[in-house]
């Protein structure tokens, strides 16, 4: 435990959960868009999210986040009119998702050109936030490390190669925790790697170019 776990997130409030963690949320979306500005969002809210977000400011903090700014931001209370001015379509959905943990939002976007994705994911209190889909590949993250997701076939060897090229060309990137998710098997798969230290853009870029790698996404610690 940290001191940032018992006196909270430097924030603009007013709630950890519906506004600091929805705003790491939406950051999430904006790193796996590369902080491109999408044309359109679709933002489906469960739970409390839900039937509280117009008061606790969920949508702002959610749009702000999408946008690329910090909990601390002041822009977060003038977030639906920064997307507004700056073309971006954006829609709030209500609806409970089955299983879901009580804050929980689907972030659908559609970005110029029609390249289209979502991530889905939790505010579990204080800030602290929780990944679980990313284009509806099973994922478990929570933004405290660099992540980088690897999105490949399921090919033997594969996994193998990722670890080997980190292990000679990054010694001192020392993975933290990893995680693998498929829908089938010979299918689409995706490798969750959590880092210790700094991860670089280049990292993703040289993972990129393994045999039978799809693509290689950096998120960098939140």
């Amino acid at each position: 435990m940290n001191i940032f776990d018992i006196i909270g997130p430097v924030m603009i409030g007013p709630s950890s959960s519906h506004t600091a963690g929805a705003v790491r949320l939406g950051r999430v979306a904006n790193k796996i868009m590369d902080g491109r500005q999408p044309e359109r969002v679709v933002i489906t809210l469960s739970g409390s999210f839900a039937r509280t977000y117009k008061g606790h400011g969920t949508d702002r903090a959610l749009l702000a986040g999408i946008l690329g700014y910090h909990s601390w931001d002041e822009e977060i209370r003038d977030a639906l009119e920064i997307a507004r001015a700056r073309g971006l379509n954006y829609e709030f959905v209500c609806h409970d998702i089955p299983g879901a943990h009580p804050n929980t939002a689907l972030i659908r976007y559609t970005l110029p050109g029609g390249e289209e994705g979502e991530v889905t994911g939790a505010s579990v209190g204080g800030g602290n936030i929780r990944v679980d889909e990313v284009n509806g590949m099973r994922v478990d993250f929570n933004g405290d490390y660099s992540t980088i997701l690897v999105l490949h076939l399921d090919r033997p060897g594969v996994i193998a190669d990722v670890t080997q090229l980190m292990r000679t060309k990054y010694p001192d990137a020392n993975i933290a925790n990893f995680r693998l998710s498929r829908k089938e098997r010979g299918g689409m798969s995706v490798m969750t790697i959590e880092i210790d230290g700094v991860a670089t853009e280049g990292m993703a870029l040289d993972l990129r170019g393994v045999e039978n790698v799809v693509n290689a996404l950096l998120i960098k610690r939140l």
